[in-house]
């Protein structure tokens, strides 16, 4: 270490080379001949790529090809009917138009809500059965479904509970079934033979 003007690479000891002031850093000058290929800083404090701010999937999630509008669209298409019917007996009309719109706009928000609530509970229920089961399967599903229509209807006593139950219990064996019936042909026709 020759005396006077060191490098600015000079690290000095102490609690302040290791907080930055003073320490081996590098200055903007050492860093201007670094290309940023791609990058755009958002200011000179935080070199962040954009491409990594940018969100261009939805925050929700959904299964693959699931459209986030298909509750709302069941609710709006029964909130048309019951518009509808509701309304039949007055002429066509502005307070019409206005009451078949107001019915449409709050079918498809409840309905909306309704069929995310079943989602949310299926889904968390059958990853609790997978987890603790150890298997992906049918079993599953119907599982699930079952417990999702038992839980949805407990507010209606043992009966609800048992209707919710069958309801769900019958939604989902249906889907396995359907889910599985190129399988079950194959196996009925090797069977057979």
């Amino acid at each position: 270490m020759e005396g006077g003007g060191g490098s600015s690479n000079k690290s000095t000891g102490g609690l302040a080379g290791f907080f930055g002031a003073g320490g081996a850093g590098y200055s903007n000058a050492d860093l201007a001949g670094v290309p940023l290929t791609g990058m755009n800083p958002l200011s000179p404090y935080l070199n962040v790529d954009p491409r990594y701010l940018v969100q261009d999937t939805d925050e929700f999630i959904l299964p693959t090809g699931a459209n986030k509008t298909r509750g709302a669209a069941f609710g709006a298409l029964n909130g048309l009917r019951l518009g509808l019917k509701e309304t039949q007996s007055m002429p066509w009309s502005k307070p019409r138009n206005v009451q078949i719109l107001n019915m449409v706009t709050r079918q498809g928000a409840l309905w909306a809500n309704t069929l995310g609530s079943l989602a949310l509970l299926y889904s968390a229920f059958g990853v609790i059965i997978e987890k603790t089961r150890g298997a992906e399967d049918d079993l599953n599903t119907v599982a699930a479904g079952t417990m999702t229509g038992m839980l949805y209807k407990c507010t209606g006593g043992l009966r609800g509970i048992a209707r919710g139950g069958l309801a769900g219990l019958t939604l989902t064996s249906v889907y396995a079934l359907y889910n599985n019936w190129e399988h079950m042909k194959g196996s009925l026709l090797q069977q057979s033979l």
